[in-house]
């Protein structure tokens, strides 16, 4: 393993972490880094699309404070993560409260001036996935038929509209299909759970070619069905979207529509280190709601969350030859 440091950090045992600029993970502003970034962390702060409880606008915000204390080197994959990896907090996307549609366009745009390779993207509602995937779609060269996705998350996202509206939190993966950014045949949901508005809230998703694993179903058959999910993807350029509402909400409150009898915070990590292997071309976290996180319990998971997809990359690297 490399043990030349990609991310220049301040010394945590002499600078302590409850000082300074709250950047995500105390990495350098993406303006000081002296480089291309490998990982760009790139907040968007809208909740316009939301159908339930408001609040995710103040997601990027929360993540980034209780980021301040995550470490460097992974036990589980054996790797220092800013050692392999340039990181960097590229800040927040602009946005417009008031229009779903213009603000995920606009940060499209804003993104494509952000000096990374990759992002990763704090939410926020989920419709930010949109303009997340779009702007991996195209740093990956517009693949034709669209990218492989990961998708963590208690609802399926792939309605058609809500109250009329076609561009929400509930109907982003449908659009993404619409507009050939997302291959919904290489696309797998994890962790759906709860009750349906209706029985054909899914048929949608099943039609178009998309494969659930509900809760319950990884309940009964484990990682299984993920890692041969990962296993068939081999190097195609994916996607991986985290909806911190999988999470049961005794682990992780803070969110706008929580969905009870979720993942723990452990199994919910240990489920992203199974995905070692993936090419991740980008990625995102969303819905955290800090008004309802009293104790800060689910920003600080979403930022460990954040942590263990970077790690993923950081591993490929590794062991990628030469």
């Amino acid at each position: 393993m490399s043990t030349d440091r990609k991310t220049p950090l301040p010394d945590a045992r002499r600078n302590p972490r409850f000082g300074g600029i709250a950047t995500f993970g105390r990495w350098p502003r993406i303006e000081d880094l002296g480089s291309r970034a490998d990982w760009g962390v790139l907040g968007v702060p809208f909740d316009g699309g939301v159908t339930y409880r408001p609040g995710a606008r103040f997601g990027p915000r929360s993540i980034r404070e209780q980021s301040q204390y995550l470490k460097n080197y992974s036990i589980e994959h054996g790797i220092d993560v800013p050692g392999l990896l340039a990181l960097a907090d590229a800040g927040d996307a602009p946005v417009l409260p008031y229009s779903v549609k213009q603000t995920l366009d606009g940060v499209i745009e804003h993104a494509r001036s952000v000096d990374a390779d990759r992002l990763l993207m704090l939410g926020g509602d989920h419709s930010i996935v949109y303009a997340g995937m779009t702007a991996a779609w195209e740093r990956a060269g517009k693949p034709a038929g669209g990218l492989a996705c990961v998708h963590f998350d208690s609802h399926m996202d792939t309605l058609d509209t809500v109250w009329g509206e076609k561009w929400n939190h509930a109907t982003p993966f449908r659009r993404l299909i619409e507009a050939g950014v997302l291959d919904p045949k290489r696309t797998i949901s994890v962790g759906i759970k709860g009750p349906l508005n209706t029985a054909d809230d899914l048929d949608y998703a099943r039609e178009q070619g998309i494969r659930l694993i509900t809760y319950t179903d990884w309940k009964r058959s484990g990682d299984d069905a993920l890692r041969s999910f990962i296993a068939e993807l081999g190097d195609a350029p994916a996607y991986l979207s985290f909806d911190i509402d999988c999470v049961d909400p005794v682990f992780a409150p803070g969110t706008g529509t929580p969905s009870v009898g979720g993942f723990s915070s452990a199994e919910v990590l240990d489920l992203l280190r199974s995905l070692v292997g993936i090419n991740l071309v980008g990625a995102d976290i969303v819905e955290v709601l800090p008004d309802r996180d009293v104790a800060g319990n689910t920003a600080l998971l979403a930022a460990h969350v954040a942590f263990e997809i970077l790690a993923l990359d950081a591993v490929r690297r590794d062991a990628a030859p030469g």
